[in-house]
């Protein structure tokens, strides 16, 4: 297995690698733009944008931003409602494995910014109706999650024949250099397929012997091609017109907006995903169990990258975090809430490990032969330059992300006598 020799991120990266001749890989490449774009003609071509779709009555609604209680949404709303003087509609997926930060997060964000806001919540049934099967044929307890906030955002875009979208970052630029900034790359369907949906469509998991039919995937089946070039759908990324920090962004949002943070459970960072039980927990152990390696090598890749991180310190901050030896805390809820066993849920995971990372011992179980905080530590011989260790993140809140079955809160509670 073959790591860059810069950041911590494997060859087997599931949103493709490609290395130079000094093995240095093309998320770290692409990654220098960062310091070499001038960042100020961007952002004026990003107002240009964005005045193609300002309406001039001020009746309708100018674009549409995809928010949750969690990640750069405050930063999102408040660059483009506030610095740009847009009027935008706030839209969400209620992902089900909601938390309490999350949700005050989300209701504060409304609120502050003082946005009409529209939710998709589907039926808890549905959900977990596809979340068995998505577990079963992909090992993913999240494609639901995934699924939805791709899509209703999109949707909520062609029924208000309200044409632009606006994501934050582009995963495929900011992880890997799939993409130069500048080639301005915007939403389709085939990444969001590829890529978001691990190659699956909400019409591919229809199965009569799963019980899950064209009504259980219609909620998070994409419109038809014919309706968004009626429309003009269009979603651009602001981390193509913005230098993309989001530990600098969250800190300006907690500073101004009292935006809360809470400690996760598999990784340093305690900003970006507070509004999830599971992502940094089971979610990021299956994730690890799958790949090789968790959320926390994401982190200090992107850490490392932006310098606020030296190599040895990356490395050190890796290894605290890795593991998948016991189950994280919040698996429970998640087995009771979903009907299935401890046993059930390794057996159906280890048909998902990649066999050039694991092997099988007898006395042991599962070993893994390569982990990238071991493989990387004696190449540090492109170590980028002026980096500390000074990377502290802020945590203003109690809660920590190790609930019981009865911590999962939804936004709409339903009553039965």
């Amino acid at each position: 297995m073959n790591y860059c020799r810069r950041c911590l991120y494997p060859e087997n990266h599931p949103l493709g690698l490609t290395f130079d001749s000094n093995g240095i890989c093309s998320g770290c490449l692409i990654h220098e733009e960062k310091d070499q774009l001038d960042w100020n003609s961007r952002r004026k071509r990003l107002g240009e944008i964005l005045s193609e779709y300002r309406s001039s009555s001020g009746k309708v609604y100018d674009c549409i931003i995809p928010v949750s209680g969690g990640r750069d949404s405050y930063f999102i709303v408040d660059l483009i409602k506030n610095e740009f003087g847009m009027n935008p509609l706030l839209v969400t997926y209620n992902k089900q494995y909601n938390t309490k930060v999350g949700i005050r997060n989300l209701a504060y964000l409304r609120t502050l910014f003082d946005c009409d806001l529209v939710m998709k919540m589907v039926s808890a049934k549905t959900i977990k109706k596809l979340t068995k099967h998505t577990l079963s044929v992909m090992g993913s307890m999240y494609w639901h999650c995934l699924a939805g906030q791709t899509v209703y955002p999109i949707e909520t875009a062609v029924r208000l024949r309200s044409p632009l979208i606006i994501w934050g970052a582009h995963q495929g630029v900011d992880q890997v250099g799939m993409f130069s900034h500048e080639d301005e790359v915007e939403m389709t369907r085939k990444f969001r397929k590829d890529h978001d949906l691990m190659g699956w469509e909400a019409e591919d998991l229809i199965s009569e012997e799963d019980g899950i039919s064209e009504e259980d995937v219609m909620p998070f089946t994409y419109p038809h091609d014919k309706d968004l070039e009626r429309i003009g759908i269009r979603g651009i990324y602001l981390n193509n017109f913005i230098r993309w920090d989001t530990k600098a962004q969250h800190e300006k949002m907690i500073e101004r907006f009292n935006y809360k943070t809470a400690k996760q459970i598999r990784t340093f960072d305690s900003y970006n995903d507070v509004d999830c039980v599971h992502y940094s927990g089971l979610h990021d152990y299956i994730k690890e169990i799958k790949w090789g390696y968790g959320k926390v090598v994401d982190h200090a890749t992107r850490e490392l990258r932006l310098k606020r991180l030296n190599r040895k310190d990356a490395i050190l901050r890796t290894r605290s975090f890795s593991g998948v030896d016991s189950l994280p805390p919040d698996s429970e809820a998640f087995f009771e809430w979903l009907g299935i066993g401890k046993n059930d849920f390794h057996f159906i995971i280890d048909g998902f490990r990649d066999h050039n990372l694991w092997r099988k011992d007898g006395a042991d179980g599962w070993v893994q032969q390569y982990k990238a905080y071991e493989s990387c530590k004696n190449n540090d011989d492109f170590p980028l330059s002026n980096t500390s260790s000074e990377c502290c993140f802020i945590s203003n809140e109690e809660e920590k992300q190790s609930p019981s079955l009865h911590s999962y809160t939804t936004f709409g509670r339903g009553h039965k006598e």
